[in-house]
This record gives structure tokens, C-alpha cells and sequence, in this order.
């Protein structure tokens, strides 16, 4: 899947989803397209790779124990 990228520059590109974490790390992009609409760095919300995992709490097993407890 390619994204399109709009550089500070004003030029645009299509680059895969490595690319675009490495050129929005390097700051070199002023807005990227989403399905949903233009993302703009530092404004919209950016999905970030959790690369640790989920560091909330589990709340699958929270219902899961709720429902042993009421029946």
C-alpha cells in the first residue's frame, strides 16, 4: 500500500509505510493522506507503532472473570 505524502517542499509522493515513519521522523513531511483525510504532523492524531505491545489492561480478561464470578 503506498501513501501519499506532501513534502515541506510542497512536492508530492506516494511511499510505503516505512518510508513515511523514516521521512516523518526526519521532518520532512508538511501532510500525509489517510482514508479518513490529510494528516497534518505535530496537529492530527499520528498512529504511532506501540512496539511493546498493548499497555493498558486487559479488559477482555476483566469480562471474562466477571462473567465466572456471576454465574
Amino acid at each position: 500500500m503506498l501513501i501519499r505524502v506532501k513534502y515541506v517542499d510542497e512536492r508530492f509522493d506516494m511511499v510505503r509505510p516505512e518510508i513515511l515513519d523514516r521521512l516523518l521522523e526526519a521532518g520532512k513531511v508538511r501532510e500525509f493522506q489517510r482514508s479518513d483525510g490529510w494528516v497534518i504532523p505535530g496537529i492530527g492524531n499520528l498512529r504511532r507503532k506501540n512496539r511493546n505491545g498493548y499497555s493498558g489492561p486487559d479488559r477482555r480478561k476483566i469480562h471474562e472473570d466477571e462473567r465466572r464470578v456471576s454465574v
